[in-house]
């Protein structure tokens, strides 16, 4: 048996589809705006993706791109201006952040209402309380992915591997909200594939590549690879891997390939909260 894979494009584009629709209905033009700081190589290329899809949807876009040495104060004096400003709907922060930058304080920093990463305590705390609000943009394409082909949420046992707080726990939050039963695992869970044998939804979103192979997954289970991993292979070139292994796909009946699989659906759900948060503001 070989699973049905789950491919991405096409569950972002209905999702794209939803967005051009909101985006006919504003008063005025919505607007994403991106700070990166220095050249890390996977941020310019995440930074360049969300650009383009932003300027295709018709989205005002613009990238904000600081020295690696910028420091704190000067990021969060960005990120104040940016929050003041009434033409701009969408803020983010592009992680990962150098050293001596502090996450925490830079995510707190931004306004609630134009947080499009979601991360901010408040709309963290709207997430778990039930409350609507502007989410992480993974969690809510893996829902969306789901939808898309069909997948059931409600009543299903779901693990999670991976506790970080862009994916696994606000997909805890999510998951509970449409009635499933979650158990949130990580890589230093104790005989892990114990729990993820037991799963008929498995997510995985841990950063190591091929952590989960076939022997740890459910027969016939669906399982969503968020993992994204440069590894280098013998040619000398790097290519990208899942944190699930390749074997995974003869025992899983559903199965996201990596790439494209949850990807698109991230960049999709960005634009879907830029224009949320557009929305908002101009109400």
């Amino acid at each position: 048996m070989s699973a049905r894979l789950l491919h991405g494009p096409p569950a972002a584009d209905s999702l794209l589809a939803q967005v051009r629709q909101r985006l006919q209905r504003l008063s005025r033009p919505a607007s994403l705006h991106v700070i990166r700081l220095g050249d890390d190589p996977a941020s310019v290329s995440y930074v360049r993706l969300k650009d383009r899809q932003a300027r295709a949807l018709g989205l005002h876009s613009e990238v904000h791109v600081l020295p690696e040495t910028t420091s704190q104060q000067e990021l969060l004096q960005l990120v104040e201006r940016l929050n003041l400003d009434p033409q701009v709907s969408g803020l983010l922060v592009q992680l990962p952040l150098p050293p001596h930058i502090q996450v925490s304080t830079v995510q707190r920093a931004i306004d609630p209402a134009k947080d499009v990463d979601g991360l901010h305590p408040h709309n963290v705390g709207r997430l778990w309380s039930g409350d609507p609000g502007l989410t992480p943009c993974t969690p809510a394409g893996i829902l969306h992915l789901m939808d898309h082909y069909g997948l059931p949420v409600a009543g299903q046992r779901a693990v999670i591997v991976g506790r970080s707080t862009i994916v696994g726990r606000p997909l805890a939050a999510m998951l509970l909200a449409r009635d499933a039963t979650v158990t949130l695992a990580h890589s230093r869970t104790p005989d892990l594939h114990e729990v993820t044998s037991q799963a008929p939804l498995l997510i995985v979103a841990t950063g190591v590549p091929g952590l989960i192979t076939a022997g740890m997954v459910q027969p016939g289970a669906t399982v969503i690879d968020v993992g994204v991993n440069r590894v280098p292979s013998t040619d000398g070139k790097v290519h990208l891997q899942g944190d699930v292994h390749p074997d995974v796909r003869e025992v899983a009946g559903a199965l996201t390939p990596v790439p494209g699989g949850v990807g698109p659906l991230t960049v999709a759900q960005l634009m879907l909260n830029t224009v949320l948060a557009a929305e908002g503001l101009q109400a």
